[in-house]
């Protein structure tokens, strides 16, 4: 009977079903976002999949306040694995605001998606440009949120100074209930699209997403180079018959240092074998790209992915 389960195993490797088998229980924490946020969701579809995929793997999606939260919740270790900004990440690396110290004890998984910076105002405002928010209430994400910087960096290339703006300091969620009870004027969401919040406020309310036209979008892409123009494709949302060009930046997930390479190369070889029914779980998940996956990224791979990146050409 032994030699049987072993011949049995054996072919098993031979033919690639096999992933690493784990003494005990792998039971780690991804931190995402708020509900209403695309971090959440997504998050969970890339959970099942390990879960299912990975003997021994539990991985539990965790609501946070996003990226500045994720990165500290990491480098605590009060969680293992984080949905981030490609710009809040270089910030912490480098120890460049709102971080006072560098953060190394993290590193990239994958990134996964780019990030569309989006500020919704209501299609009958008067609110034109992201320069008419001067003197306006805005919603700007979470405080130190990745979104709330990206809103920084456009009113920095507007010349907007910060109390230029009456900043209302909202996740995602609390943002769309303050817009369609007209307690902001605008708000700004970084995320994949079409999003969840800004879906709903357009099946009771008509609205715009303000256009950062291509000369701005130059000028932001310079001064910050881990933005990169972007368009919202007509269509996304209810009664947006045009595209509207602005700029993006990419999702990334991370993982602390202290994760064995072992389980990061089954994690990341995982995410990659199951793309097909992580992009049925989440539409984010068709836009999972192996060669992009090493692209658009300021802080370096884990040792784990970086050997399944190996492997498959992308990285050398």
């Amino acid at each position: 009977m032994k030699k049987l389960f072993g011949l049995c195993v054996a072919v098993l490797f031979v033919i690639g079903i096999v992933v690493p088998v784990y003494a005990a229980d792998t039971k780690l924490v991804l931190a995402t976002g708020g509900t209403a946020g695309t971090y959440y969701p997504f998050g969970g579809a890339m959970a099942r999949i390990w879960n299912t995929k990975i003997p021994g793997m539990n991985v539990t999606a965790q609501t946070t306040g996003a990226s500045a939260e994720n990165i500290r919740l990491v480098n605590k270790k009060e969680a293992e694995l984080a949905l981030v900004q490609s710009d809040t990440l270089d910030a912490a690396f480098n120890a460049k605001a709102p971080f006072t110290e560098a953060i190394k004890s993290m590193s990239t998984i994958a990134v996964l998606y780019p990030e569309i910076i989006q500020v919704v105002v209501r299609a009958e405002s008067p609110i034109k440009s992201i320069a008419d928010l001067k003197g306006k209430k805005v919603g700007v994400g979470a405080p130190g949120s990745g979104t709330e910087a990206n809103f920084r960096q456009l009113m920095d290339v507007y010349g907007l100074a910060k109390d230029d703006v009456n900043s209302q300091y909202l996740s995602f969620s609390e943002s769309a209930e303050a817009f369609k009870d007209r307690h902001i004027d605008a708000f700004i969401v970084t995320a994949g699209i079409p999003n969840a919040a800004i879906m709903d406020i357009g099946t009771q309310h008509a609205i715009r997403i303000l256009t950062v036209p291509a000369d701005m979008a130059a000028k932001l892409t310079a001064k910050y180079p881990f933005l990169a123009a972007a368009v919202v494709p007509a269509g996304t949302y209810k009664n947006q018959t045009q595209d509207v060009t602005t700029v993006a930046v990419n999702a990334v997930l991370i993982v602390g240092n202290d994760l064995s390479a072992d389980v990061v190369y089954s994690m990341t070889k995982a995410l990659f074998d199951s793309q097909a029914e992580l992009a049925s779980a989440h539409a984010k998940g068709k836009e999972l790209n192996l060669k992009y996956a090493v692209q658009g990224v300021s802080i370096p791979f884990h040792p784990g992915a970086l050997k399944y990146y190996k492997e498959k050409g992308v990285k050398k």
